[in-house]
C-alpha cells in the first residue's frame, strides 16, 4: 500500500498517560518506536520534543471525550495536528487492542485511510466555551423555572393559570410577599400590576391554596437561583460581545437571516467558525452537522436512511432557529415548512428548515451577503400557472362547484 506520510505519530490518547508511536518508513524497512507519556504540561511538552527529535511531521491522535484537547492544543503549535473520528477508524479492518492503538493510528495516518476533523482556531474555541456555559445556564434557568410551577403546583397556587410570566414583575411580588408570610389573597392580588390588575379576581382564586412554610422556604431558594443564574448570564453575555468583535461582522450578517436571534447567531459562529473553506462546500457543512438526509442505496435502489450524528450544540441552536422561523409571517421559511409539514409531519418540516438555514448560514458568510428571502410564494411561482388553475379548477369541481373559465385578457 502506497505511503502518504513518511514521518508520522499516533497517539492514543487517556485521561492520566498518552502512549506515543513513530512510524518511519524508509526505502526498505519502516521503523516503529513507542513511548508512553503523562498529561501533565511538562509530560506534553516532553512528547513535543520526543516528537521533534525524530522529526514528525503529521501527528494523528483519536478523539477521546475531552481528554485530547490539552494534548492537541500544546502538539498543535509546532506540528501538523490530525484529530480522527473513532467511528471512522474503527471502519477500517485491522488490529484494534489497546496495546497497538497508538500503532495502529499510525500505520492508517500513514496511508491516508482516515481524515481529520474540524478543530476550530484557538479564538473560535474560546468563544465555543462561553457560549456552550452560557447556553447551559440558559437550559439550566429554564428548568428552574418549571421546577417553581411544580412546587406552587403542589401549594395549590394557580399563578400561571392567570399570569403569562410568573416570574414578571407583578409574579415576582406575588412571590416575594409568599415567601415573606403573607398568605392572604386580598393583599397578594393587589399586588398586580399594569394590564394584569384587570385580572386580580381570577387572581384572588388563583392564589388561594395551601402555601405552607416549607413551600416558602423552596421558592425562596428557586428566586434566589434564578436571580444568580440571571446575573451569570449576563456576565456571560458581556465576556461574548468582547471575545467576538473580530467577528463582530459575521454576526450581524447571521442576525439577518429569519429565525436567528443574536445570542443564536453568537452561537453559531462558536461552532462552526467564520472560514467556511475548511468544510469547502454547503453540502460538506450540512453533512458534517448531520443536517441532512442519510444515504442508503443497495441493487439500485435508495431507501431512506438515518441522519448522522451531528455537533450537539449547532443542532440546538439550528433546531431554535428553525423553529422561529416556521413560526414567522410571509416568509420563504414558513411556506416550506408548511409544504413538507402536510406530507412528512412536523419533525422533518423541522429538520429540512434546519438544513436549510445552514445552507443559508454558509452562503452568507462565504460570500459575505446579508440574508435574501426567497419570498413566501417562491413555490407557486416555480409552478405552470396554467397547470395550477387546472388542478384547483379540478378540486373545486369534486366539492361540487361550477367554474366558468374567465375570458382571456385582451
Amino acid at each position: 500500500m502506497e505511503t502518504l506520510v513518511q514521518r508520522c505519530a499516533g497517539l492514543d490518547v487517556h485521561k492520566d498517560t498518552v502512549v506515543a508511536c513513530v512510524r518511519i518508513t524508509g526505502k526498505d524497512d519502516v521503523q516503529e518506536h513507542l513511548h508512553t507519556f503523562g498529561t501533565t504540561t511538562a509530560e506534553l511538552l516532553a512528547l513535543a520534543d520526543w516528537l521533534a527529535r525524530w522529526q514528525v511531521n503529521l501527528v494523528a491522535m483519536e478523539a477521546t471525550g475531552v481528554y485530547w484537547k490539552p494534548v492537541y492544543y500544546v502538539l498543535e503549535e509546532t506540528f501538523g495536528c490530525w484529530l480522527l473520528n473513532a467511528r471512522h477508524m474503527h471502519n477500517v479492518p485491522g488490529r484494534k487492542t489497546d496495546m497497538a492503538d497508538a500503532a495502529w493510528i499510525a500505520q492508517l495516518t500513514a496511508h491516508g485511510l482516515v481524515r481529520p476533523s474540524f478543530v476550530p482556531p484557538k479564538p473560535i474555541r474560546e468563544l465555543r466555551n462561553l457560549t456552550r456555559y452560557r447556553k447551559a445556564q440558559i437550559d439550566e434557568r429554564g428548568r428552574e423555572a418549571q421546577r417553581l410551577d411544580k412546587i406552587l403546583q403542589d401549594a395549590g397556587i394557580k399563578l400561571s393559570s392567570v399570569a403569562t410570566d410568573i416570574l414578571g414583575a407583578s409574579g415576582r411580588a406575588m412571590l416575594l410577599a409568599l415567601v415573606q408570610g403573607t398568605r392572604d389573597p386580598e393583599v397578594l392580588s393587589d399586588l398586580a400590576r399594569m394590564s394584569l390588575r384587570k385580572k386580580i379576581p381570577a387572581l384572588r382564586e388563583a392564589l388561594t391554596g395551601r402555601f405552607s412554610d416549607h413551600h416558602a422556604l423552596i421558592v425562596g431558594e428557586i428566586l434566589a437561583k434564578l436571580d444568580y443564574l440571571d446575573e451569570a448570564i449576563g456576565r456571560l453575555s458581556d465576556e461574548i460581545n468582547q471575545v467576538i468583535a473580530p467577528f463582530a461582522h459575521e454576526r450581524d450578517l447571521l442576525i439577518t437571516a429569519v429565525g436567528v436571534d443574536r445570542r443564536t447567531a453568537e452561537g453559531l459562529i462558536a461552532e462552526i467558525g467564520v472560514d467556511m473553506s475548511v468544510f469547502g462546500s454547503a453540502d460538506r457543512l450540512a453533512s458534517w452537522a448531520g443536517r441532512c438526509p442519510g444515504q442508503y442505496e443497495s441493487a439500485g435502489k435508495s431507501r431512506s436512511g438515518r441522519v448522522r450524528k451531528g455537533n450537539k450544540w449547532l443542532t440546538t441552536y439550528l433546531h431554535d432557529a428553525a423553529m422561529a422561523a416556521a413560526r414567522s409571517k410571509n416568509t420563504y421559511a414558513n411556506a416550506q415548512f408548511h409544504r413538507i409539514k402536510g406530507r412528512r409531519g412536523y419533525h422533518k418540516a423541522i429538520g429540512a428548515l434546519e438544513h436549510s438555514l445552514l445552507v443559508a448560514i454558509y452562503h452568507m458568510i462565504d460570500r459575505d451577503q446579508p440574508y435574501h428571502d426567497l419570498g413566501a410564494d417562491y413555490f407557486t411561482r416555480r409552478q405552470d400557472p396554467a397547470r395550477r388553475a387546472r388542478k384547483l379548477a379540478n378540486e373545486l369541481t369534486s366539492l361540487g362547484y361550477q367554474i366558468t373559465a374567465p375570458h382571456p385578457a385582451a
